[in-house]
């Protein structure tokens, strides 16, 4: 795929324009047109992220071989490999797609990190979060700001949250954020400022 950045907006705008419904992953657009099955509906148009920001969303995020990473639409699985092949991490990649399941688990195959990650078809707002130390994410930023108050109640204080291009919303500005060719990339520790906001 073209990695043109400003693919994923006009993606988006057009996404927007069809009044496409918000539900709780990131996937493919399109379905086969031969299948008998109807699929779940997807709400996020499946654009990978380059390896180049996957590689920097963790060294952001300072993962380590003790980490527990959760990829919230995970895609292809790329963000939990690199993390496990590189940094020794364990993680898991939720997303609702299985095409992507599937092709994520076959990448942790080839790249020999199946013992170290696991992926499954899920809904990211039914995702149990409160193991993670750290969760990725390249959503919408309606879908980032649904997922804010989750991610507070279920994290610890201390963990650490990144997401590619899309903030959490002013309620939530980020401690920390860095651009590769063009393409934003923001950090967040839970404190338990987060914590009390949760409980509130």
């Amino acid at each position: 795929m073209n990695e043109n950045p400003s693919r994923r907006q006009l993606l988006l705008l057009g996404a927007t324009a069809t009044g496409l419904s918000m539900l709780p992953t990131r996937a493919a657009l399109a379905q086969t047109a031969d299948t008998a099955t109807p699929t779940a509906r997807l709400d996020v148009p499946y654009v990978p992220t380059p390896q180049e920001v996957v590689d920097r969303m963790l060294a952001l995020a300072r993962v380590g071989k003790k980490e527990v990473l959760i990829d919230l639409g995970c895609g292809d699985g790329r963000i939990v490999v690199t993390a496990a092949k590189q940094f020794g991490a364990h993680g898991t990649g939720i997303d609702l797609d299985p095409v992507r399941i599937a092709e994520a688990e076959a990448n942790a195959r080839k790249a020999g990190v199946e013992d170290q990650v696991s992926f499954k078809v899920g809904d990211l707002f039914e995702a149990d979060l409160s193991g993670a130390s750290v969760v990725t994410l390249y959503l919408l930023p309606t879908i980032n700001t649904r997922l804010r108050p989750r991610l507070w109640q279920q994290l610890k204080v201390g963990a650490r949250v990144v997401s590619h291009a899309f903030d959490m919303g002013p309620e939530w500005p980020p401690e920390n954020t860095a651009t590769v060719d063009g393409r934003a990339i923001y950090y967040w520790t839970i404190t338990p400022a987060q914590k009390r906001k949760a409980r509130a």
